[in-house]
């Protein structure tokens, strides 16, 4: 009995890089009303996430974007075989983002991002069947990068910098499917970490042929948060020497992969553009998962996760009906990376479809309102999680989900 609480326990490992691999693509209004393409559009200081090269051909001095979104998600859980269902009741998140540079003459310019790319917020049903894998988790990482972005010639330039990251995960399970306290409540853990930061950095480029058509390139890199003495905490443990678990600390490596982007922007008349965006995000540094305790009684653990590489194809339009509207719509493919047999419900997704849209009001040759929103739509999957184990076998956690988000956002952009 006790090896048993020891591999549920282990299983935690799986929860946190689950949800510290959850990537939000939120981080611009107008972007987002393309598609979430940006990475060869010079419109806005929110090129200060997708491509930093492209500031220095920002027309003005001074540009300032700004902006957040609401994500309201929903996920259902159904076992047919076993009649079993359950839905997501998850507070809204709230990824936001901050962007400025200043352009130091016509070949130089300098800028600071702040962006919110991974996140989420996950609840699930008390006691739900699932509980033994994830009651509710809550990951935040925000990002902070100094700029530089500087022209070779009117055709090529280069830009980049520096990334400081700081975040936080809090997750709870129940320990394993049955176990309770004398007076029937369930046994449970609680990981939390905050104030964990770490360093990475990107490079950027973008080539002008024409006056009508750009490239661009981006690179931000591997990012790997170390969690040192995080807390454990254990609730409605029975009084038992085959349950001597207590509260103790952790340290563990959580990783944010690489990402890989590409885009080209082609302005096909004086009022439409067209946009175009690839994205790799580099998933397969999920390999395992090392989780160390400091408790003695609890072995060190290793997490087998298997991810793979995924990729994103994003499509944007944007239209300038007028002086005071800009319109926007967009469309995007994204491949999960997670194989068969590896899906667990920290966060569930699938292979999804993206719609978007949305406008800028320009209030003046200065300021404008930039909304925009998302509709996430996850094909339908029947999957499995094969990795958790009781009394030594294998029990494997299946059924059918079905996930949706709807994503409203709002910003301003100011230029002087």
């Amino acid at each position: 009995m006790k090896k048993l609480f020891f591999l549920t326990v282990f299983t935690l490992a799986s929860a946190i890089v689950y949800a510290g691999g959850y990537r939000v693509s939120l981080q611009g209004q107008r972007a987002l009303g393309m598609g979430h393409t940006g990475v060869a559009v010079i419109n806005s200081a929110e090129l200060g996430f997708f491509n930093p090269s492209g500031l220095v051909y920002l027309e003005n001095k001074l540009n300032v974007s700004a902006g957040a979104s609401a994500v309201f998600s929903d996920v259902v859980y159904q076992n047919d075989e076993f009649g079993n269902i359950a839905r997501t009741d998850s507070p809204v998140g709230t990824p936001f983002y901050l962007y400025a540079s200043y352009k130091l003459n016509d070949w130089l310019a300098v800028g600071l991002a702040a962006y919110t790319p991974y996140g989420s917020a996950v609840s699930w049903e008390d006691d739900w069947v699932g509980s033994h894998l994830v009651n509710n988790i809550d990951l935040q990482a925000i990002y902070v990068q100094p700029l530089v972005s500087f022209k070779l010639n009117d055709h090529l330039s280069f830009g980049g910098g520096p990334i400081y990251v700081t975040g936080s995960v809090n997750l709870n399970r129940n320990l394993n499917r049955t176990l309770t306290d004398i007076e029937g409540n369930r046994s449970n853990v609680t990981v939390d970490a905050s104030g964990v930061t770490a360093w990475g950095w990107s490079a950027s480029a973008t080539f002008s042929p024409t006056d009508n058509f750009r490239v661009g390139f981006n690179y931000r890199s591997e990012i790997i948060m170390e969690a040192e003495g995080g807390e454990a905490t254990f609730s409605n443990i029975p009084n038992s020497p085959l349950t001597p678990f207590r509260n103790t600390t952790f340290n563990a490596a959580l990783p944010l992969p690489a990402e890989v982007s590409f885009g080209l922007a082609y302005q096909f008349s004086e009022k439409w553009l067209f946009a175009f965006d690839a994205n790799q995000t580099l998933w397969s540094v999920y390999d395992s998962l090392d989780l160390q305790f400091a408790d003695p009684n609890i072995p060190d653990s290793e997490n087998a996760r298997n991810y793979k590489d995924a990729s994103i194809y994003r499509f944007g339009l944007q239209y300038e009906a007028s002086n005071l509207f800009t319109l926007r719509a967009g469309y995007y493919f994204d491949e999960s990376p997670v194989q068969d047999g590896y899906f667990a419900p920290e966060t569930p997704r699938n292979d999804s479809n993206g719609f978007t849209g949305g406008l800028s009001l320009n209030l003046s040759d200065k300021l404008s309102i930039d909304a925009a929103f998302l509709y996430i739509r996850f094909e339908e999957v029947e999957a499995s999680y094969d990795y958790y184990f009781e009394n030594g076998q294998a029990a494997p956690f299946a059924g059918r989900y079905k996930s949706s988000a709807f994503i409203p956002g709002l910003g301003i952009s100011y230029k002087l």
